[in-house]
């Protein structure tokens, strides 16, 4: 067995008033695949930041090395010129910059401070068919969809010569066929010698990808496996996460469904909209669906769908053009052609993009909450600060906010809890009906969980749910009836008795209508 790469000895990390990283232990071996997996905020992000020297030698306790040197990496350049390559979740390329421009940025193919382009594309065009990319060296970033972005990013790393490729939630963004394109080329690039850290909440992803996983928990490294071993399961892992057994995936589901007779919470009827650039296509085609009171109702469908553009459409038509349908809210016919009107309407929408469309990353935890219904904590105009405070106290301890305080910024919160101030600040307004558009994405097995029960709670408390996702196991686990889309339109719908995984799936990629 190959000796260790990376020895990462009694890792210790404070911020004001926070412990992140406590006494942490980790070793990787020459050419494996090694797993990091824990619940957010478990520390494995700062523990990254540690190796990668974003938090510099000096503002840690512990001890790194790498190839059996002590390194005190002063900032990620110094961790670069050793070999040591971390790409985030949120990928550092320009997107109005050429695919090639991007994989040297920083480190341009240059002589006496000219850059030489032919060197530039020559080695581009190699990376990029290392990394099986495709396409021109001279195509926008900006025209390549996000798995393509990860093969950049992997190519600017090939570029540095990287000995050590640290992958931070890679697929987290990706549809199924772009995750298993990249989980190959991470093989490929094993085979090849290459020494990688992947950090990742799909623990499906783990078991195909990785050699060993070392499992964090509250800042602490509680235990590495080997992940070919028979014991090492699945629940093996999630019971390591989060500090006890989890026999239910999903909280016991006793539907809420109010009355047949009773008109629909939410009706759409023959909805169409047009792509905004390209108004010719149709990226929804007559779609009509329903959910009632008490009901969790799921859409599925493969990227492209068509799902997303029906929700921002149908909330404030916030996508495409409108070329027809009708909205009906408890079987009366309701106009929702600007957001204050969807939201009047006691309709929400919790987008599948927290950081861009969900949240102020700028402001504070308690603004953010109460962003969507100031009016509730303002008088005469002016926000009551005091009310807001109180307001946010509350759903910190509803929903299992993890922060000392909420005036923190809303930025510092681990993915998991950033989703829980997402729904409060919509459950907050207190919608009758509400989209959740992958809820859970991008976050661990335990905050799962709470939001699962935060969903099934609003469905007992007489709320309609309408929930995107494109895990067919969510959708099966959580949802009364779900809806079948492809290529925007309706291919099918299913009680919870008829719905299997094989089923959905065919209806998925149906390329027309099947009519009920």
């Amino acid at each position: 067995m190959a000796g260790p790469v990376l020895e990462m000895r009694s890792i210790v990390k404070t911020f004001p008033g926070v412990k992140a990283l406590s006494d942490v232990t980790l070793t990787v071996r020459q050419g494996e695949v090694h797993a990091i997996c824990g619940e957010n905020g478990a520390g494995k992000s700062t523990l990254m930041k540690v190796l990668s020297g974003v938090h510099p030698h000096g503002s840690y306790e512990g001890d790194v090395l790498f190839e059996g040197e002590t390194c005190r990496f002063k900032d990620i350049r110094a961790s670069e010129q050793h070999g040591i390559v971390i790409i985030h979740q949120e990928l550092a390329l320009v997107p109005y910059l050429s695919i090639a421009e991007n994989i040297f940025l920083g480190n341009e193919q240059a002589t006496r401070g000219v850059i030489s382009w032919n060197e530039t594309l020559r080695k581009a065009t190699e990376l990029m068919r290392r990394v099986g990319l495709h396409e021109h060296p001279h195509t926008r970033v900006a025209d390549i969809g996000v798995g393509k972005q990860q093969l950049v990013e992997i190519a600017k790393a090939l570029s540095k010569k990287v000995k050590l490729l640290v992958l931070d939630e890679p697929t987290a963004a990706l549809n199924d066929e772009d995750s298993g394109e990249l989980l190959t080329l991470l093989a490929e690039l094993q085979s090849q010698g290459m020494t990688s850290i992947i950090i990742s909440h799909k623990l499906n992803e783990i078991r195909r990808v990785a050699d060993s996983v070392t499992i964090l928990r509250d800042g602490r490294t509680i235990e590495t496996l080997d992940v070919k071993a028979a014991e090492t399961t699945e629940d093996r892992i999630i019971s390591g996460m989060i500090g006890r057994d989890l026999d239910h995936r999903f909280p016991e589901r006793t539907p809420h469904r109010s009355e047949t007779s009773a008109a629909p919470a939410l009706e759409i009827r023959d909805w169409t909209v047009h792509h905004p650039i390209d108004q010719q296509r149709r990226v929804v085609d007559g779609v009509s669906i329903n959910v009632r009171r008490g009901e969790i109702v799921g859409i599925a469908g493969l990227m492209g769908a068509g799902r997303t553009e029906l929700a921002m459409s149908v909330f404030g038509r916030t996508y495409g053009r409108y070329a027809g349908g009708t909205v009906l809210k408890d079987g009366r016919e309701i106009r929702t052609k600007t957001v204050p009107e969807a939201v009047a309407h006691g309709i929400a929408y919790v987008t599948e993009d927290r950081k861009h469309y969900g949240l102020n990353l700028d402001d504070t935890i308690g603004r953010n909450i109460s962003l969507s219904g100031l009016g509730n904590v303002a008088r005469r105009g002016i926000v009551d600060e005091h009310e807001e405070r109180k307001v946010a106290e509350r759903f910190r301890k509803s929903m299992n906010i993890k922060t000392p305080n909420v005036a923190e910024r809303v930025s510092k919160l681990s993915g998991g809890n950033q989703q829980k101030v997402v729904l409060s600040k919509w459950i907050f307004v207190e919608p009758d009906v509400l989209f959740l558009d992958e809820p859970t994405r991008g976050i661990d097995v335990g905050a799962k969980f709470e939001i699962y029960t935060v969903i099934d709670k609003l469905a007992a408390e007489g709320k309609a749910v309408l929930f995107i996702s494109s895990e067919l196991p969510e959708l099966l686990g959580m949802c009364d009836r779900i809806y079948t889309m492809a290529a925007g339109r309706l291919t099918g719908e299913f009680s919870r008795a008829e719905a299997t995984q094989d089923v959905l799936m065919r209806q998925m990629t149906k390329d027309k209508e099947v009519t009920r």
